[in-house]
């Protein structure tokens, strides 16, 4: 444990440092949770704010001990598009302790790390009339767009699976032809492995009314393949709620850079798709991954989160 001055030493490098704050706390090994909380303290109170203050007399059998309260911030700041809910779930799975997404955001706003409202806005769009009930019942297909600096724009081709919100596969293409649509559904029944396989029937397809969708092309080509094609409502995009928003949830993330050559892009949105699919907890989903669904293990998850639960109950107690 660091005393005050072994503090203000460390508060005096990081600042006249020419790195990065985070590269010189790792040289130092000092978590940024604890620098920051240090920080904070000697503007408030000055050299007496660092000092070490015995804790033992305000201890209550619910404390969360300080090492979990600066494990929450570190995970925070390295998972910054997270919520308090999807982070109180991420650290219960990920860390085998259990704490709930109201003490997540009290840590968080402590430590001024909450920058905005915690809203969801529900619309009409969250409304679907015919649910589906099972993997592969239904697959949702979009295109969105990114402009790389130097070579023009690009489009992204998506195909989701609409009862898990899972990512099957997608395609960074420079046109948004019927040719691009059947390229990545080909793509889709290849990994999924309903190319080969008997199935009693083939997922349905889902789209707008785009050029590239009401084309003959795609047309006789999903006849080929024994796909139902259904197509939104013009101008009523309720029925693609879910792709669409998470293209939203993708742009807000992988547009904050510049691209300068299509793999950049390409790289981000293949670690944007690792990240949705296997570490974005989803509240429709109750509170597991797109991947947890996909693969069939949400039924699971329920009671092993129980168990955690209880294990750090008694480990409060």
């Amino acid at each position: 444990m660091h005393n005050a001055s072994e503090k203000l030493a460390i508060i005096r490098l990081v600042e006249d440092s020419e790195l990065s704050v985070r590269r010189t706390l790792v040289e130092l090994k000092v978590s940024r949770s604890s620098f920051y909380r240090w920080y904070r303290a000697y503007e408030r109170d000055g050299l007496e704010g660092l000092e070490n203050h015995s804790r033992a007399s305000r201890q209550h059998w619910n404390k969360i001990p300080e090492s979990v309260r600066d494990q929450v911030v570190e995970i925070a700041l390295d998972q910054t598009e997270m919520t308090p809910r999807e982070l109180a779930w991420y650290i219960t799975d990920t860390r085998d302790y259990f704490i709930s997404e109201s003490t997540v955001y009290r840590i968080l706003k402590a430590h001024d790390l909450i920058t905005s409202p915690q809203f969801m806005v529900m619309s009409a769009a969250d409304s679907f009339q015919n649910p589906t009930h099972e993997v592969h019942e239904l697959w949702q297909t979009d295109f969105t767009y990114f402009r790389i600096v130097g070579w023009g724009w690009y489009f992204l081709s998506t195909i989701l699976d609409d009862f898990s919100r899972y990512i099957i596969c997608w395609r960074l293409t420079t046109t948004m032809a019927s040719s691009d649509v059947t390229d990545t559904l080909q793509d889709a029944l290849e990994v999924t492995g309903l190319k080969q396989a008997r199935v009693h029937h083939k997922p349905r397809l889902l789209s707008d009314n785009g050029p590239c969708y009401v084309s003959g092309e795609l047309k006789r080509w999903l006849a080929e393949q024994q796909i139902e094609h259904t197509r939104g409502a013009p101008y009523h995009p309720m029925t693609q709620g879910k792709i669409e928003r998470y293209h939203r949830s993708m742009k807000n993330v992988v547009k904050l850079e510049n691209y300068y050559y299509p793999w950049e892009l390409e790289k981000a949105i293949t670690d944007w798709v690792q990240h949705y699919n296997h570490e974005r907890y989803h509240e429709s989903l109750d509170n597991v991954t797109p991947a947890d669904v996909y693969h069939g293990r949400q039924a699971e998850i329920p009671d092993h989160r129980a168990i955690i639960k209880s294990r750090t109950m008694n480990q409060r107690k």
